[in-house]
């Protein structure tokens, strides 16, 4: 037989509550950091769309003024045609000539003020974007500034407290190997499930830690024995004697410090 199917009731609610002494310290490190992971996960995003957003309008602004820069040459290749036509009408020898040249002088003048039109809405969309760009580097400004005020203080956070989770992880990992798998699976589910985590507690004063529900007494002479894993008919959670927690609270604290 392994190991595991000889370790006694007594055994295994001492490791499960070792395990949740360990698990609770976890959740109390995560909780001083709080929601920092998030908003410095939402700013970095934000900042990111805003920079991808500043870029779109910086190319657009560059198509823009390429538009522009095209548009004039078309205005001067136009005019340099109407010059062109102008002296060859000097040259012409009939009407037809004549008119063939002025209608062509026409269109190239047509040509001018639809570009010099286009132009002037180009120049205005320009002022538009232009705004929008002042807008928007505020805006990125502001975030930057503040993505990295919360970086710094999450930085600040981790540097105290991840040598210890990571230390209290492994810890995890290696009490819940102490215990079989469906009871591990149990506890993980009952954890789940609970506002604050807590799959394991003692019985204080009559009742569950944190439950206002009374433990019948002869429930509670079964707990303290030690013979079978209790749970509580209110909130699921399994319940061990207050003797078992003070004597693991203490061995934990030797050593990993308080609990």
């Amino acid at each position: 037989m392994s190991k595991k199917k000889e370790v006694t009731v007594e055994e295994r609610l001492r490791a499960l509550y070792d395990l949740q002494l360990i698990d609770a310290r976890i959740d109390e490190i995560r909780n001083v950091r709080g929601e920092l992971p998030l908003e410095v996960e939402d700013l970095e995003d934000e900042v990111a769309g805003l920079t991808k957003r500043m870029e779109k309008i910086n190319t657009e602004l560059e198509d823009i003024n390429t538009d522009i820069k095209t548009k004039k040459e078309n205005i001067e290749q136009s005019k340099a045609l109407i010059k062109k036509y102008n002296e060859q009408q000097k040259n012409v020898r009939n009407n037809r000539a004549f008119e063939s040249l002025n209608k062509e002088i026409e269109f190239q003048e047509l040509e001018i003020q639809l570009s010099e039109k286009r132009i002037k809405e180009t120049k205005a969309q320009i002022e538009l974007k232009k705004e929008t760009i002042v807008q928007t580097q505020e805006r990125l400004d502001q975030r930057a500034n503040h993505l990295k005020h919360k970086k710094e203080e999450l930085d600040a956070i981790m540097a105290e407290t991840q040598k210890e989770e990571e230390l209290l992880q492994s810890k995890s990992e290696e009490f819940e190997k102490k215990i079989e798998d469906r009871l591990a699976t149990s506890y993980r589910k009952i954890r789940a499930s609970v506002r604050n985590g807590l799959a394991v507690v003692p019985v204080e004063r009559g009742a569950s830690a944190g439950s206002f529900f009374t433990i019948p007494p002869q429930i509670q002479l079964e707990i303290a024995s030690r013979k079978k894993i209790i749970t509580d008919e209110h909130s699921g959670r399994i319940l061990v004697d207050k003797v078992l927690a003070d004597e693991e609270k203490e061995k934990m604290e030797k050593l990993f410090g308080s609990f």
